[in-house]
């Protein structure tokens, strides 16, 4: 048997049929939730309302919906001016924030994302990191607010500063905790570059490694806006030894 045909008959690596099936277009995983009237709303900001106005049935000649919604309603990005008077509208979101590899990280605690807890992952300069906690799917089975849900300390959050991270994800409404550090989280990661993804539901996600797709609406210097986030399998980035 000639040399080439032994390595046609070795096994595919597991990274190799991962890519495989990447090329040849494997399921994207949608993490955003659906947006409906009356679905559940951080405390002080908008409800949601989805209204039909126009109806075939009726006798009209096309559907139309409007609708009526806070810029930070289900999943969602903050931009800079958020939390900055100075900072950037979402339109100025670059693609690289929220387009390809991202990571997601099972979180074991069930209060908060401490700083412990992250030390014990590989996160590096430019990451894209997305926490997965007991929020999924638990905050998304109702649509009643629950202000216990899990958080990004600020220790956590300057930790992932120093780290040079470009983009956070978290699966509930916000990434600070509610009456905690809500205000100061966003802060410290929107002035230091930062950009905030809210509202993933990430219940059909395993932890590990994935390319990511999210874009937000591009309103004109709005300080955020619903978002539609998709995932789909990804073998692990190669990490240079320094």
């Amino acid at each position: 048997m000639t040399l080439l045909k032994k390595q046609q008959n070795q096994p595919t690596p597991a990274k190799h049929r991962m890519r495989r099936a990447i090329r040849n277009g494997a399921d994207w995983i949608d993490i955003s939730v659906p947006i409906r009237t009356a679905m559940v709303h951080y405390p002080g900001t908008p409800s949601v309302t989805v209204k039909r106005v126009h109806q075939m049935r009726s006798g009209d000649s096309a559907n139309e919906s409007q609708i009526r919604m806070g810029a930070h309603s289900g999943t969602h990005m903050d931009a800079p001016i958020h939390f900055l008077p100075e900072g950037d509208g979402i339109d100025q979101m670059p693609f690289s924030a929220t387009i390809g590899r991202a990571t997601v990280i099972q979180i074991h605690d069930r209060r908060r994302i401490t700083r412990r807890e992250l030390m014990e992952h590989s996160i590096e300069k430019g990451d894209r990191i997305l926490f997965r906690t007991r929020n999924s799917p638990r905050c998304w089975e109702t649509a009643r607010f629950l202000s216990d849900f899990v958080y990004l300390e600020t220790d956590a959050a300057l930790w992932l500063v120093k780290r040079g991270i470009q983009t956070v994800g978290i699966d509930y409404l916000s990434v600070g905790g509610y009456q905690q550090n809500g205000q100061e989280v966003h802060r410290l990661l929107l002035q230091h570059g930062v950009w905030i993804i809210e509202g993933l539901d990430l219940t059909r996600v395993t932890p590990g490694h994935y390319e990511m797709i999210c874009l937000p609406l591009r309103i004109e210097g709005a300080d955020g806006a619903p978002s539609r986030a998709i995932l789909r399998p990804s073998s692990p980035p190669i990490r240079v030894k320094r």
